[in-house]
């Protein structure tokens, strides 16, 4: 086995271990890409997704993300909230953000990833958070013409990360804050106050908050105290946006994270209804089969991956 091999392998298992004793969805930092050079990493999408194929579920990252999309088509799902993906889309994500993305066969783009401390570092003066995309008031995803400003940028910043110049950070560093500076643009300096985008904003602040908390809250009216609505506002609000109930998304998340402990540790049923957050055992047996229609050991039985 050759040293990359193996360090690709003791990078997989440690990011396993991570994700079994998490709570919530393993926060990946850079160091979970060996191609990283931290505290920066570029690459194409299709590459990056068949050297790190962990990428696929969701996850969050300890660091911020941009991707931009050249051809293809698919979805990407960012904190509950899922977007359409294809020529020309581009996602901003801050650190903390849950995200999982469907990518079709075609699918294809540039992703990059940089600590804050990286941007920082010639930007002192500038807040990332503050940036229209990084904000709870604004989407993350931005659509524009697959012939725009940002696609020859995104071009040449991976074109650079791919050599090996003595500056290569600090031109990095002047591409990366043209493609924000020049985003930015193409958001309105107020924050959205219309009632679609008071919705989505809702909606991406609850998933932040299920993400959280689902291990120990599992009623709509503690979420809907935490958003400073009414439980019955905030399940019409996932209704109309989302198609499904408050509630359903809370046990959707519990189930979620159930099925990957049972299918991918060797802790007993008892022990992931106590990492879940149940006193009982057989009351989470029944939870389960409620929602996914056998029991926890017939699930783990049947490899069911579903």
């Amino acid at each position: 086995m050759t040293r990359f091999c193996r360090t690709f392998t003791l990078i997989r298992k440690s990011i396993l271990f991570a994700r079994l004793k998490a709570p919530t969805p393993p926060v990946l930092t850079l160091a979970a890409f060996p191609h990283a050079r931290t505290p920066y990493y570029a690459e194409q999408l299709r590459a990056h997704v068949a050297r790190f194929p962990h990428v696929n579920a969701p996850h969050g990252h300890s660091f911020y993300l941009l991707l931009y999309v050249t051809q293809g088509h698919g979805t990407h799902t960012v904190d509950l909230v899922t977007y359409d993906l294809g020529p020309g889309s581009v996602f901003f994500l801050a650190p903390g953000q849950v995200h999982q993305w469907h990518l079709g066969p075609d699918a294809d783009g540039i992703v990059v990833f940089f600590e804050p401390s990286f941007y920082q570092f010639r930007y002192p003066e500038r807040d990332l958070l503050a940036l229209p995309f990084f904000d709870n008031a604004h989407p993350p995803a931005l659509y524009l013409p697959v012939e725009n400003e940002l696609a020859p940028l995104f071009d040449k910043l991976l074109h650079e990360y791919q050599t090996d110049h003595p500056n290569q950070a600090e031109v990095l560093r002047a591409y990366l804050g043209l493609i924000l500076e020049l985003a930015t643009r193409h958001y309105p300096t107020a924050p959205a106050t219309t009632e679609a985008g008071l919705a989505q904003s809702q909606i991406r602040q609850f998933g932040a908050l299920l993400n959280q908390h689902y291990r120990t809250r599992r009623s709509v009216r503690e979420y809907a105290e935490l958003l400073h609505l009414t439980a019955n506002y905030l399940n019409a609000l996932c209704r109309r946006v989302l198609g499904q109930t408050a509630s359903d998304l809370i046990h959707a998340r519990v189930v979620l994270e159930a099925k990957r402990l049972l299918s991918h540790s060797a802790l007993s049923v008892a022990q992931v209804a106590d990492e879940l957050g149940f006193d009982d055992p057989s009351y989470f047996g029944r939870y389960f089969r409620k929602y996914v229609g056998q029991s926890p050991e017939a699930f783990r039985q049947n490899g069911n991956l579903s």
